[in-house]
Formats: C-alpha cells, sequence, structure tokens
C-alpha cells in the first residue's frame, strides 16, 4: 500500500526527481514550491490522488494554511521531506548583504521549522511517520564563499539531533546529506565543473529507495542518500 509523501521543494531539482520516483512506486505525492509553473506541470503530469500548490515555506502562516488543507484531506503523512533549498551566490561572508544572508536563513532553516510545526503534531498524535531534513555535504564540512548555506546546514543537523530526543519512540526524523549532485545550486557554485557529477534523475534511482527504506530505529541519525 502506498504512502502519502508530504514534499516541500517539488517543482525543480532533487524534489521534482523524487516526485517522479515516488509516484512510479505507487505513493501519494503531495508536494509545494515557489514556481507557479512547476506546480502548474506537475499538476498536469499528475493528477489525483496528488497535489501540488504553491507554497512559500518561509511564510509560516501560508504553510499552516497549507497544511490545514493537506491534513484534511490526507490525514497525517507518513513521510515529510524537507527539501526546499536555497544558496548564496558565490562570496566571501563580508560581501553577502543582510537581504541575501536572511533568504538563505529562512529558507533553509525556518522552512523545515515551519513544516514540523504544522504537520508534524498530527504524525505525532498517530505515533507513525518519519521527517528527512535535507542537510549537505557542507552540513558536515565547509568551503569558501557559501558560509550561509555551511551556516544553515549545520544549523539543520543540530535542530534535526535536538528534535529526534522529542519524538514518541513510533516516530523518526534524520538529517539527509543527497551527495553532489548536478543541478542549479551546484551549478551556481562549481560552474561547468557541475557537470561531472551525476545530475537529479540519476540520483533519484538510488536515494528514493533509500529514503523509503527509512524507519524509526534511525531517529537522530545523519545519513548519506548515495
Amino acid at each position: 500500500m502506498g504512502r502519502v509523501i508530504v514534499m516541500t521543494g517539488a517543482t525543480r531539482g532533487l524534489g521534482r526527481a523524487m516526485v517522479d520516483r515516488f509516484v512510479e512506486e505507487g505513493h501519494t505525492v503531495i508536494g509545494c514550491g515557489r514556481s507557479k509553473e512547476g506546480v502548474r506541470e506537475l499538476g498536469e503530469a499528475y493528477g489525483d490522488p496528488h497535489m501540488f500548490e504553491v507554497v512559500d515555506v518561509t511564510r509560516d502562516e501560508e504553510v499552516g494554511e497549507w497544511a490545514k488543507r493537506v491534513l484534511g484531506i490526507y490525514g497525517p503523512p507518513e513521510l515529510l521531506i524537507n527539501n526546499a533549498g536555497l544558496i548564496n551566490g558565490n562570496a566571501p561572508l563580508w560581501e553577502i548583504g543582510d537581504e541575501e544572508f536572511t533568504r538563505v536563513v529562512d529558507v533553509n532553516l525556518r522552512g523545515p521549522a515551519n513544516a514540523i510545526r504544522h504537520f508534524c503534531p498530527a504524525m505525532i498524535a498517530r505515533n507513525r511517520g518519519m521527517i528527512v531534513n535535507f542537510s549537505s555535504t557542507w552540513g558536515r564540512s565547509t568551503s569558501p564563499e557559501v558560509a550561509p548555506y555551511c551556516a544553515t546546514k549545520f544549523a539543520v543537523e543540530g535542530l534535526t539531533r535536538s528534535f529526534s530526543q522529542e519524538l514518541p519512540s513510533g516516530m523518526g526524523v534524520v538529517a539527509l546529506n543527497p551527495g553532489v549532485i548536478n543541478t542549479d545550486m551546484l551549478q551556481s557554485c562549481f560552474g561547468e565543473g557541475a557537470d561531472a557529477y551525476p545530475d537529479a534523475e540519476q540520483w533519484s534511482y538510488l536515494a528514493v529507495p533509500f529514503i523509503l527504506s527509512l524507519k524509526a530505529s534511525d531517529n537522530g541519525r545523519s545519513v548519506n542518500a548515495t
């Protein structure tokens, strides 16, 4: 029997590739993204029982309204994937403006917190389900010119470990490092060097089975998708 999967950042990159794999595996996907065009394309590709909406994960009220609609139709998800992410333009920290820094923090850190706040109470009440918070290689190591991104992904690791200590025994949360994947985000950092790495489609065939295999006994772990 398929699971109900809620995922942020579903319209592009890793999220878009995961949607295809989850649907192929017979699961129901409820996804969101900021791109109206991306949401429209997903809706045309996958109709009922799947559902895709335009949601800005940095807006707590907007996430709350989305969660209320989803929970009212589908009930608590079996899998909540906080995938939406943003990286800063390559630059030394002192050259990165407050607006850009704040946006990276809002998407990468406040975004997962907002989704957890509005979806997890229903999951906890049922005492079942997994939460996957997307981290990064740069959530466990550092590199110059991406300090805001590194900081948020280190924070995701800490948030995940602390949150894991608050969950009932039937549930789990992990911080997932997807690996180095050729996406728009990587191209912004590596330029043409990004072409040396697998693309999101290739990655998804390995990553999705791994994500689906996660269970409550993995609670609190930092894991690698490939």
